[in-house]
């Protein structure tokens, strides 16, 4: 969970009071869902004291920085909801004097941006302090280490209008990047510069690169990577900025930059809107006019309020308690997003800086959350159940007795990997591997659908112990699936493996039978065509007329791409099959 660190003298002033005791401050942060971490060091002048604060809500990047959790918790003790009048929206477009020009060279590397101009005070130790744990939560966190979002600071006195986004051939152009001294072509920097090194990642295997330069040509960054020495160091004193935030997530950037700019109106700074223009469209059209407000109006009804909290509310109380979030509400009588019932309710519309109201259910969390979870009366359970474990739990304990029993080790792995570890190192074609769409890194970026990729991993870096190496596993494995609703099927597997000179078919299939002896099951085998297995020395297992597995000795181009030495035989079988 994300934690920010907070001057604590900033942050009271930010909330609008102080707390006497560390209880009541903890109480007040749950309104923000978070805890104090780590209280400030009393001996030290205020002005020096830090307070350490713990996010437990990864929905609210809105809260990982000090202005944002101090609204929060100035809102919900009864302060003004605050007022962003530099935001447009559809019908209310702002007039903006500077403007941002998108080439359609950046298209295909990193395509959108957004961004404004911060003016009329100057940046204090603390604030910019504040400013860089903002930009590296929001670029960390919610950008995926830079992937999705980035985002840069500049003074905007040296700045030429309008500013150029663009790609460009990384060996073609050079400059001084922020924390180095001499100049360093785009490909040098990702070699040399410890940001380059950190992050590049991102962009090195691009052929073209992005990079942001004013009208004269003068370097402000190398988006996601380093600003410039000279545009881009921004220091304390500095009083005009230009903030910009780059990435691949057009809604996620326009979020992040409304986020920065609330938090920065809130610290007293004048926010000017700046013109994005793009030479292709965009979700939000080919002219944005940034901050700008794309958020959808949520409705709830009073039912689902009461189904979900378990007391009923009127529509008055809802709208009490949405505003203690900072949620602009009214009265409305329709039917929540997917559904056709037309009841009473509330509709909210989410604040600047928030987008995490995707349903009915997340209005009446704000709900109880305004309102505070310790005006809810306890209530005990009315049923009484008693737990007990599933079938094929009991089943499962079953099998690791006998597995245990024929001389194999138990393993448990995770269930996410990377498509070269779950697709091509076993020779498949990924037609029925499910991917994330948003994972965090590309090493969780897959499902696997097999429990020999997992024990493959084991064994491919167990080559100095000695021989045999007899492993299992008993674990989930999911898959598409077009005949399920969902379009997903989310099985229990057995897997084991045998990795030794004499690991051969006939070993393995008298270790099958013993196993389907004792737990007085009966099956059948065919021959397999298994890529993943020698052809001629695998089988299908049939089960009642269903193929609910496979055994056999694994193939030397699969070893050889996990770089194990000793013949491998392997066996998997879907044990719900054999109990349903």
């Amino acid at each position: 969970m994300p934690k920010i660190e907070v001057n604590e003298e900033v942050f009271y002033t930010l909330a609008g009071r102080r707390w006497n005791t560390k209880e009541e401050f903890e109480d007040a942060l749950s309104s923000a869902k978070a805890e104090l971490d780590e209280d400030s060091d009393k001996k030290l002048p205020p002005s020096e004291r830090i307070l350490k604060i713990e996010l437990n809500d990864t929905n609210r990047p809105d809260l990982w920085g000090t202005a944002g959790c101090a609204r929060q918790l100035r809102v919900h003790n009864g302060g003004k909801m605050p007022d962003y009048p530099f935001f447009s929206k559809t019908g209310d477009i702002k007039k903006a004097s500077k403007k941002v020009k998108v080439e359609k060279s950046v298209q295909k590397v990193r395509p959108f941006l957004a961004g404004f101009i911060a003016s009329g005070k100057a940046i204090s130790d603390p604030m910019l302090r504040d400013m860089i744990q903002t930009q590296e939560k929001l670029a960390w966190n919610f950008g995926r280490k830079r992937r999705t979002i980035s985002m840069g600071l500049y003074r905007i006195g040296i700045i030429k209008w309008p500013i150029i986004y663009k790609a460009v051939d990384p060996d073609s152009v050079s400059f001084v990047p922020l924390q180095w001294d001499v100049p360093l072509t785009l490909r040098e920097i990702l070699k040399q510069h410890p940001k380059g090194k950190e992050y590049g990642f991102i962009q090195e295997h691009e052929p073209l690169h992005p990079l942001l330069t004013d009208t004269t040509g003068a370097i402000l960054s190398y988006p996601p990577i380093i600003n410039s020495a000279d545009l881009g160091a921004v220091q304390v004193g500095d009083t005009d900025l230009f903030v910009e935030l780059t990435g691949t997530d057009l809604p996620a950037v326009t979020l992040a930059a409304s986020i920065v700019a609330c938090d920065l109106a809130d610290n007293g700074f004048t926010i000017e809107p700046v013109e994005v223009e793009y030479e292709y469209d965009t979700p939000f059209g080919k002219n944005v006019t940034t901050p700008w407000y794309f958020q959808e109006p949520v409705f709830c009804s009073l039912a689902r309020v009461e189904k979900v909290l378990g007391e009923k509310l009127s529509a008055d109380d809802c709208l009490a308690a949405l505003a203690g979030m900072g949620v602009r509400a009214e009265k409305a009588t329709e039917a929540e997003r997917g559904g056709t019932a037309v009841l009473e309710g509330v509709k909210a519309w989410p604040p600047e800086y928030r987008n995490d109201f995707l349903h009915a259910a997340d209005v009446a969390e704000d709900v109880m959350m305004g309102r505070g979870l310790n005006t809810f009366k306890p209530e005990r359970p009315h049923d009484f159940t008693v737990g007990r474990l599933t079938p094929i739990t009991l089943f499962s304990r079953k099998v690791k007795e006998i597995m245990v029993g024929l001389g194999y080790q138990e393993m448990i792995y995770n269930y996410l990997g990377s498509r070269k570890d779950f697709v091509e190192k076993m020779r498949g074609d990924g037609k029925k591997t499910i991917r994330i769409s948003n994972p965090m890194t590309e090493n969780y970026e897959y499902v696997r659908d097999s429990v020999l990729t997992s024990l493959m991993s084991s064994e491919s870096v167990s080559g100095h112990a000695v021989y045999p190496h007899k492993i299992f596993e008993i674990g989930k494995v999911a898959y598409l699936n077009d005949k399920e609703n969902y379009g997903t099927s989310t099985r229990q597997y057995l897997g084991f493996l045998h990795a030794d000179r004499d690991a051969n078919f006939n070993t393995l299939a008298g270790q099958l039978q013993t196993l389907f002896y004792y737990i007085n099951s009966e099956y059948q085998v065919e021959e397999s065509r298994d890529s993943r297995f020698i052809p001629g020395r695998a089988a299908n297992i049939i089960y009642k007329g269903r193929r609910i597995g496979v055994f056999g000795e694994l193939h030397p181009e699969l070893l050889e791409n996990w770089g194990v030495a000793m013949p491998c035989t392997a066996a998997e079988i879907d044990i719900e099959a054999v109990i349903s």
